[in-house]
């Protein structure tokens, strides 16, 4: 089943925020922002702001009736500075006026004399400093150091990896109205309810049951919306004091210029092995650069930490991480959530070590490839990976050997231009690493009519996940699909929902919606049972929307069912909660089991690479993964696809460029992402088959994230064409684009 909001993207007819129909009296905001990047207040002048063509109200901290403060996971970040700033971007007052337009000029005029203090844009400088959010972590298994001296070949290096701009559709955006009883009523684009609710009530000084937000869908989020409220609390704090309508949208640049991106990293590794290619040791360092807040950056280093592993079986180890407080805007979640950063010091090491024993990458990635039974660092033994068998697959589909062979020939008779090949093995955990998270409820309701509606605390973002919940609940009824309705998320109905990411949407919210449905399920049946003159609800089933007795069709329909029901006061709807299971990290000892499963998968990217201009382009991509039991193979093909080539922009064109003072210095029109063009004319995904997951819905696996590492394979594969070339230099650092390219080869 494809996605039930298709038709309507294609027509242009879905709704998002900004389509809402404006209330009477709507009014528009906009931020007065920071220009220096970290610096003492000494005063800000809005006398130009107030008397602007249009402005109704300007607001400082002053204003704000609750708590001044978006903090995510710390209470760092003032939704209004105060007294001093920390980022180019950074608010500093709200302005409402009657237009877009009139807000955003308004905001420009305002003037702040601030007192420029030394900034830090280095996150090892940061670290100098002592400027870091958390604590440093530290995990060690094994016996890195005795495993060190007993290796045959050991290397060592430095590497960083780049930031990502989320370029989702829809910028941020969020439409208050006020409502009776100095209620609120908010409209957001957020992937965070439960989140968004608390900052909303503690910002206005409200208890959270006087405010609702509600979500229909997003216009892409890709993380970017989970953790940074300031875009939906800033137009509530308007609406609440003015008891008017106020919608504030980011303009596209200015989103890019005051959002956050993927953490970049920087990594010092050093990595050992046997004379059979077997990893006996390795250690990292991550160097997360996090931003003047801490938003979400502790987490996303976590999940970074907890992967510092890859793929690999790697009996002593050593990671170290720290999250470095540095004057740019936080950044925040993108879809893999530290996993990519954490994934790829472990492949650049490897295939850093495979140059130097002068075997094929390939060849150690298989022998140290890790499986069922293996224990990874923190404790967790590994099972239903499927991680050999997803090698396997790929290798039968193409030949790795051959195609390793191919692109050494090619190589060694040819000098303008080379290949280059990479297999990538994909390890991910499923779960919020934080344990509290993996939860949700789902309200589901079966109306007189015989037509369901289902509400969860999952947000629609493209990805699916209420075509797949809504395919769960008509699963589980034994109904057909178009019975059922997935609702918008709203906090009133399903309330304190976790945040949708980490690839749980569906494992949680799905698996609550099943609950649900199987509770409404056990009632009709024992009606169904006496409606029928029969004593066992056992024998009485749902199938294709008509009751079956003892295995065979009878006349009751499913319409004819519920309408019964109900006349025979048959309570028809449900309430119900999921909590994942046997998950747990002892934060002393770092050990435990954080995830309730893990999703693999092996790819191969093969690109061809012009050696006198630095161009490249991708040839191949092979990509064989594993979803349990898929919920929707078109979906599912889709969010392997998509994830696969985000990942490739993130390793190859997309770069953010800083200038010396802080500000972001790329706008959209410079912002290269991949687009039909650059993509591999073959681009293969197989979903491996014959697969099962207990730990998951319906035995399904989570599929949003983990394909996105697949996409480490282009900086890979050209990265084995550049050595091919010239080995005299350093590895070079992510994103891979054509400029560094021909920078390499000729610089």
């Amino acid at each position: 089943m494809k996605n039930v909001d298709m038709q309507m993207h294609v027509r242009g007819t879905s709704q998002f925020v900004d389509d809402l129909a404006a209330p009477a009296g709507c009014l528009h905001a906009a931020l007065v922002t920071s220009r220096v990047a970290r610096g003492r207040i000494r005063s800000l002048d809005l006398g130009e702001v107030l008397a602007a063509p249009g402005v109704v109200a300007v607001y400082t901290h002053r204003d704000v009736p609750g708590l001044n403060e978006v903090g995510h996971v710390l209470k760092d970040q003032p939704l209004l500075a105060v007294d001093r700033v920390e980022y180019i971007g950074q608010p500093l007052a709200l302005v409402v006026a009657e237009s877009h337009l009139q807000a955003w000029q308004a905001a420009a005029r305002g003037r702040a004399d601030i007192e420029e203090l030394p900034a830090v844009f280095d996150p090892r400088e940061a670290l100098a400093q002592g400027m870091i959010h958390g604590q440093k972590r530290i995990l060690v298994s094994g016996d890195p150091d005795a495993a060190f001296e007993k290796c045959h070949h050991v290397v060592q290096g430095s590497l960083s990896s780049g930031p990502q701009e989320h370029f989702y559709f829809e910028t941020q955006r969020a439409l208050a109205v006020p409502t009776e009883h100095d209620t609120l009523k908010v409209h957001a684009s957020t992937q965070s309810p439960g989140a968004y609710h608390r900052h909303l009530a503690e910002v206005l000084g409200l208890p959270m049951h006087k405010v609702e937000l509600d979500i229909r869908r997003l216009g892409g989020g890709f993380g970017g919306k989970e953790s940074t409220a300031v875009w939906v609390v800033a137009p509530a704090l308007a609406a609440f004091l003015l008891k008017r309508p106020v919608k504030l949208v980011l303009p596209r640049n200015h989103d890019i210029a005051t959002s956050g991106k993927r953490h970049p990293y920087e990594y010092d590794y050093r990595i050992g092995l046997d004379e059979e290619g077997r990893i006996l040791a390795y250690e990292v360092d991550l160097y997360q650069h996090a931003g003047a807040c801490a938003d979400i950056s502790l987490a996303v280093l976590g999940r970074s930490f907890l992967h510092a592993s890859g793929a690999y079986r790697i009996p002593n180890i050593r990671v170290r991480a720290v999250s470095c407080r540095t004057n740019i805007p936080p950044n925040n979640a993108f879809r893999g959530f530290g996993v990519p950063q954490g994934t790829f010091a472990i492949e650049a090491a490897v295939t850093h070590a495979a140059e130097v024993m002068g075997v094929p990458a390939a060849q150690i990635k298989r022998t140290n490839l890790a499986g069922d039974g293996d224990v990874l660092p923190f404790g967790m033994v590994l099972e239903n990976t499927n991680s050999v068998r997803c090698w396997e697959t790929l290798d039968a589909r193409v030949d790795l050997a051959a195609r390793h062979a191919a692109v050494a020939e090619y190589n060694r008779t040819h000098t303008d231009s080379k290949r280059g090949l990479a297999v990538v093995p994909v390890c991910f955990g499923i779960s919020f690493a934080q344990t509290a998270l993996n939860q949700a409820g789902a309200l589901v309701n079966i109306f007189v009519d015989g037509s369901v509606e289902v509400s969860t605390g999952a947000v629609e973002m493209g990805q699916g996940v209420n075509t797949k919940i809504q395919l769960v609940a008509a699963r589980t009824l034994g109904i057909a699909s178009d019975r059922v309705r997935v609702h918008t998320t709203n906090t009133s109905r399903v309330p304190n929902a976790s945040p949708t990411s980490a690839s749980t949407g569906a494992d949680l919210n799905g698996m609550a919606t099943k609950y649900a449905c199987e509770e409404l399920l056990s009632r009709l049946r024992r009606f169904a049972g006496q409606h029928l003159g029969h004593d066992d609800p056992e024998q009485i089933t749902i199938r294709e929307g008509v009751v079956h007795l003892a295995g065979k069709p009878t006349e009751l329909s499913w319409e004819k069912l519920v309408a019964a029901a109900q006349w025979a006061r048959v309570d028809l709807s449900s309430h119900a909660f999921y909590a994942t299971p046997n998950l747990h990290l002892d934060p002393r000892t770092e050990r435990g089991r954080p995830f309730a499963y893990y999703s693999c998968g092996t790819s191969l990217t093969e690109v061809w690479l012009d050696c006198v201009r630095g161009t490249y382009r991708l040839e191949s991509v092979e990509v064989v993964h594993d979803v349990g039991r898929s919920l929707s193979e078109v979906i599912d093909r889709g969010q392997v696809a998509g994830g696969v080539v985000q990942g490739i922009g993130w390793a190859t064109v997309e770069q953010l460029r800083y200038a010396p003072d802080g500000r972001v210095l790329t706008g959209a029109n410079a912002y290269k992402i991949p687009d039909l063009k650059s993509l591999a004319p073959h681009f293969a995904v197989t979903l491996l088959e014959n697969s099962q997951n207990p730990n998951a819905v319906c035995n399904s696996k989570a599929v949003g994230e983990p394909p996105l590492i697949h996409g480490l394979g282009a900086w890979l594969a050209i990265l084995d064409a550049l050595r091919s070339v010239r080995r005299d230099k350093e590895l070079p650092s992510l994103p891979l684009t054509p400029e560094k390219v021909f920078m390499y080869l000729h610089g």
